[in-house]
């Protein structure tokens, strides 16, 4: 998305209108490769999920440890691997809709006797805005989408919810300190800082899902 920014904005409607062109041409070019990308991303981290709970097989028993093994994700994996595919098309779009709001304020800018060349300088920057984007949704859908599996896990074993634990270090947001140790409905997942979800989905969110069941409680604790 860098190489399609750079070089090509000159201030002009024309040169805009060409990038924000290319970058929605590039969102569809990108569709076979976002599957592919999707699909091993989500089949690993169910590996991992899957493997996690192995771990904890002593605890929980044979005809138990049957339960989780025989548990359908199959619907939970596609429709996160949907999901993986829309958030990495969605990153020429997001870069497409920011280069045409600063080249709007640049306008403004130049009419009210501003200088363009900040502007410019942010759009150049481009490359670099959705790279640090993409990375933010790499943190949160590996955390979501392996509390997700571990909630069908979860479920099948009559689980009713988990208590909520943090990665106990000094970035642990305030909103997730105060969610430390308390118990968590599957179907009541809380709202901290005006988003919901549950430990460990929610954006940049290090916490994990002590899971609990009506006789046997232990933890699901998701590696770094």
């Amino acid at each position: 998305m860098g190489d399609i920014v750079n070089g090509h904005y000159d201030g002009s409607n024309d040169s805009v209108t060409e990038i924000m062109a290319s970058l929605d041409s590039y969102s569809e070019i990108i569709d076979g490769w976002a599957w592919r990308v999707a699909e091993t991303f989500v089949r690993d981290i169910d590996r991992q999920n899957a493997k996690e709970w192995r771990q904890y097989s002593s605890d929980i028993g044979a005809e138990i440890r049957n339960i989780v093994e025989n548990t359908p994700t199959g619907h939970a994996i596609r429709s996160l691997v949907e999901e993986q595919v829309r958030y990495i098309k969605s990153l020429p779009l997001e870069a497409a809709d920011r280069i045409y709001d600063i080249h709007n304020r640049a306008i403004e800018a130049v009419v009210s006797g501003g200088r363009a060349k900040p502007f410019a300088d942010e759009i150049a920057a481009s490359g670099d805005v959705a790279k640090s984007r993409a990375a933010l949704i790499a943190r949160t859908e590996t955390g979501r989408a392996s509390t997700a599996l571990t909630q069908i896990r979860a479920l099948s074993l009559g689980s009713e919810g988990y208590i909520w634990r943090t990665a106990d270090d000094g970035d642990v947001r305030h909103s997730h300190d105060l969610m430390n140790g308390k118990f968590v409905r599957w179907d009541s997942p809380p709202v901290l800082d005006g988003m919901t979800g549950h430990a460990g989905a929610l954006p940049n969110c290090r916490c994990y899902c002590e899971v609990i069941f009506p006789r046997v409680p232990f933890a699901m604790k998701r590696a770094a």
